[in-house]
């Protein structure tokens, strides 16, 4: 199986702990590793780092290099723009077809990301072993992985479960429903308790044949200009011709562009309690490391008393960061920059540092 890990995005809205310098990402913000390495050890030993292909921007080709020092360096795909997921999709997608000695039809592949966090792996690669088996049983095209939810989350996106139609590798899977994002709490409370849908973590598995028909189906120009950049792969003009038309390909979601056109027929679900989350903001961030709303999460020199559920942050060793009879704050304390936002004003944070585009401010995004 081959493997393309996601880890190509600003996380303003983890400001000032992700920087535009070095995203959330690469950083340890949970631990001593950082999300992109964590990702890349629950895969390396089962599937081989020849196998795992990181898609980034440009200005991240080297962070990333320096965190995987054992990953081929041609296994970094490079974006010379942020084009949307669908450009950046069909780009790994040329150098996976590259890469693969095999029939394209039957190769799969798993698209993850490289920002999320994870605690039960070994329930994880369970879900990729029976997922991979649907593929080469043909019970399936595409197979979705979705979390087992823990609470009602209106910060994460939804999948919906059809009905039931078997078990594979011993776990259960069900017809592709429906995709929802972000659906307002009081939805997201109804599937909770019904349980009929589960948390959509944006993995899923499929063939590298099957993607590529889709594109050249439902994206045909864009295929087209994709095409043309696989021809150069490994040539001595690959930089020039990336470099010239991927600017140029249409910046539209993979979900728009792709997954809305696959026959709900041929796509099945499997989910489990693999611990993931999404610590896409910062109090999502909090509930990840512990959603007890009565809990408080630290890091670094830092006193909490009289408080709680606060996340409280500190990165300067030399420096104590007290935070005193207070609930739902969240403070975090860089060498350059210090940020105190309630839990509720959490999307306002990501509205600050787009401001600073432009300004004197900018540095500090």
């Amino acid at each position: 199986m081959k493997i393309v890990i996601f880890a190509g995005g600003s996380g303003r809205r983890l400001w000032p702990i992700s920087r535009q310098k070095s995203p959330k990402q690469f950083e340890p913000i949970i631990g001593s590793k950082s999300t992109l390495q964590l990702a890349v050890d629950r895969v390396a030993d089962t599937y081989g780092l020849e196998n795992i292909f990181i898609s980034t921007n440009d200005r991240y080709t080297n962070i990333i290099q320096e965190q995987l020092a054992g990953l081929p360096a041609a296994n970094v795909i490079g974006e010379p723009a942020r084009r949307d997921l669908a450009a950046a999709v069909g780009l790994s997608i040329t150098h996976l077809s590259r890469a693969t000695e095999t029939d394209l039809d039957q190769e799969t592949m798993a698209i993850l990301w490289g920002d999320n966090y994870m605690d039960q792996v070994p329930n994880f690669l369970q879900l990729m072993r029976a997922a991979e088996n649907l593929l080469q049983q043909g019970a399936a095209n595409i197979v979705f992985m979705g979390e087992t939810p823990r609470f009602a989350n209106d910060n994460l996106g939804w999948i919906g479960l059809g009905e039931k139609l078997g078990e594979s590798d011993g776990q259960p899977y069900y017809r592709f429903g429906s995709l929802s994002y972000r659906p307002p709490l009081e939805t997201c409370k109804q599937m909770f308790a019904e349980k009929t849908h589960v948390w959509n973590t944006g993995y899923f598995v499929t063939t590298i044949g099957y993607v590529r028909q889709l594109y050249q189906t439902y994206q045909p120009e864009m295929w087209a200009q994709l095409q043309q950049i696989e021809r150069e792969i490994g040539t001595a003009v690959y930089a020039d011709a990336l470099h010239t038309i991927y600017p140029t390909l249409p910046a539209i979601s993979f979900d728009d562009a792709i997954l809305q056109h696959v026959p709900s027929a041929r796509a099945v679900v499997l989910h489990g309690k693999m611990g993931w989350s999404d610590p896409g903001t910062l109090y999502a961030l909090k509930e990840a490391i512990n959603p007890d709303p009565a809990a408080n999460v630290t890091k670094g020199l830092t006193i909490v008393e009289s408080a709680q559920d606060c996340l409280v942050y500190n990165y300067q060793p030399d420096k104590l960061v007290a935070v005193v009879g207070v609930e739902g704050m969240i403070v975090v304390n860089t060498e350059d920059a210090v940020l105190i936002v309630h839990k509720d004003q959490i999307p306002l944070v990501k509205k600050l540092v787009n401001g600073f585009d432009g300004t004197e401010l900018e540095p500090y995004s």
